[in-house]
């Protein structure tokens, strides 16, 4: 007699939106160092939470000026995640 096969899955622990920022904030103080990756993972993590925006805390940043944050925000928008500032 077969044994029945358990075809429940475990679920992949996924980092939440919360901690995908965190990483984002890591890496740009490590000069950008695996960004890409990050930003993929911020991307699924926006879409699991049901988010159309990623929003960063200015203080945080590692250009707080203006100009960074504008090029910030392109280049996030080139890998389709928007994204906002707090104030």
């Amino acid at each position: 007699m077969r044994r029945p096969t358990n075809r429940r899955t475990t679920a992949v622990n996924e980092p939440t939106l919360a901690e995908a920022t965190e990483n984002i904030y890591a890496s740009l103080r490590a000069d950008n160092a695996d960004i890409d990756a990050h930003i993929a993972t911020l991307k699924a993590a926006l879409a699991r939470e049901g988010k159309k925006q990623a929003v960063f805390d200015p203080a945080k940043l590692v250009q707080k000026n203006r100009a960074g944050r504008k090029l910030m925000q392109a280049y996030f928008r080139q890998r389709g995640v928007s994204v906002s500032f707090s104030e």
